[in-house]
C-alpha cells in the first residue's frame, strides 16, 4: 500500500545534498539530516539532527540521499534496511551512480520491503542552491507522484523517465557525456580562436548567436573562465567518474563510444594532473599541456 509521506530524511549534505535540504527544509517539510562528515555543521537550518542513517530511517517515511558514488549509496542502503525500528518505506537516491549500482540498490531494497527510486540530478552547485535542478526519477510512477509537492521544493524540472531504477542514471551519464564533451570541444575550439588573433570576449560573443552555443560557451566560459574565477562548482573528479560511467555502460550496451572513449581520456588526464580542482580547470590543462 502506498501512503502519503509526512516525515523526510536526507543523509548526505556535501556541495549538492547540503542545498538540496535546505531548500526542502525552507519549503516547510519535517526534515532529519545526517553526515557522516559531521552532522551539526553542515545540517540547513530547521532541520534535526540524525545520530546516524540508521536513526534517520527510524523517523522519517521518505529518506533522499546525496552521496559521492555507488559504493557509499548500497553502504547507506544497507544501513537504512538494517535499521531497528525502521519507518522509511521509500528511498530517493540522488547520487549519480551508474546504472548497474541503481539496479542493485533496487534489489536490496525490494527484498526489504522498500521501495527505491533511481533519481540524479543536473543543473550543479548553483542550481541546487536556486532549487532549478532537474531531476530524473525511475521507479513507479505512482510513488513519484505522491512526492510531487516536495521534489518541487528543491527541483524545477521533474522527469519520470521510467519504470525502472537505472534508467534515471542512464539519462544522468548521457547528459554529462554531452556536458563534458561541449566543455572539452569548446576549449579546443576557443584557443585555436585566440591563437588567431582574436580575443576571448569576442569568440564568446559570436558563438553564443551561432549554432556552436552551448552550456560551456554561455555559462562557464563567460561566468567562470574569462573572469579567471574556475568556479563551476563541480569537481573534475565527479565529471571524470561520470563520463567513465557513460563509456562503460555504453560498451556493455554495444552502442558507439568513438568520441565518447577520446573525451574520457581527456578527462582521465585532466583529473590526474589536477586533482581537486574544478571542471572549468580542463580548459587551463589543455592550454598548457605540452
Amino acid at each position: 500500500m502506498i501512503v502519503m509521506p509526512e516525515q523526510f530524511g536526507f543523509i548526505g549534505l556535501g556541495q549538492m545534498g547540503g542545498p538540496m535540504a535546505g531548500n526542502i527544509a525552507a519549503n516547510g517539510f519535517p526534515l532529519t539530516v545526517y553526515d557522516k562528515a559531521g552532522t551539526q555543521g553542515l545540517a540547513p537550518e530547521s532541520t534535526q539532527l540524525g545520530a546516524d542513517a540508521a536513526d534517520v530511517a527510524r523517523i522519517a517515511d521518505t529518506v533522499f540521499f546525496s552521496v559521492p558514488d555507488g559504493e557509499v549509496s548500497l553502504i547507506v542502503v544497507n544501513e537504512i534496511i538494517a535499521s531497528v525500528d525502521r519507518r522509511t518505506s521509500v528511498i530517493i537516491d540522488l547520487s549519480t551512480i551508474g546504472p548497474a549500482a541503481a539496479r542493485e540498490a533496487n534489489a536490496r531494497c525490494k527484498a526489504a520491503g522498500i521501495t527505491y527510486i533511481d533519481a540524479p540530478v543536473s543543473g550543479g552547485q548553483a542550481g541546487a542552491r536556486a532549487g532549478t535542478i532537474t531531476i530524473m526519477l525511475a521507479g513507479p510512477k505512482a510513488e513519484v507522484d505522491l512526492h510531487q509537492d516536495v521534489l518541487s521544493g528543491f527541483t524545477k524540472n521533474v522527469f519520470h523517465v521510467g519504470e525502472e531504477p537505472g534508467q534515471g542514471q542512464a539519462v544522468k551519464i548521457l547528459n554529462n557525456f554531452l556536458s563534458g564533451t561541449a566543455m572539452v570541444a569548446s576549449t579546443e575550439a576557443v584557443l585555436y580562436g585566440l591563437s588567431q588573433g582574436i580575443d576571448m570576449k569576442t569568440i564568446l560573443d559570436v558563438v553564443n548567436v551561432s549554432t556552436g552555443q552551448n552550456t560551456a560557451t554561455a555559462d562557464k566560459f563567460p561566468r567562470r573562465i574569462l573572469t579567471e574565477t574556475f568556479d563551476a562548482g563541480f569537481a573534475t573528479a565527479l565529471l571524470t567518474k561520470d563520463v567513465n560511467l557513460f563509456v562503460d555502460n555504453a560498451r556493455e550496451a554495444g552502442t558507439p563510444t568513438k568520441i565518447a572513449e577520446a573525451i574520457t581520456e581527456v578527462w582521465d588526464k585532466t583529473n590526474d594532473a589536477l586533482p581537486g580542482s574544478d571542471i572549468t580547470m580542463v580548459y587551463r590543462h589543455l592550454r598548457d599541456e605540452p
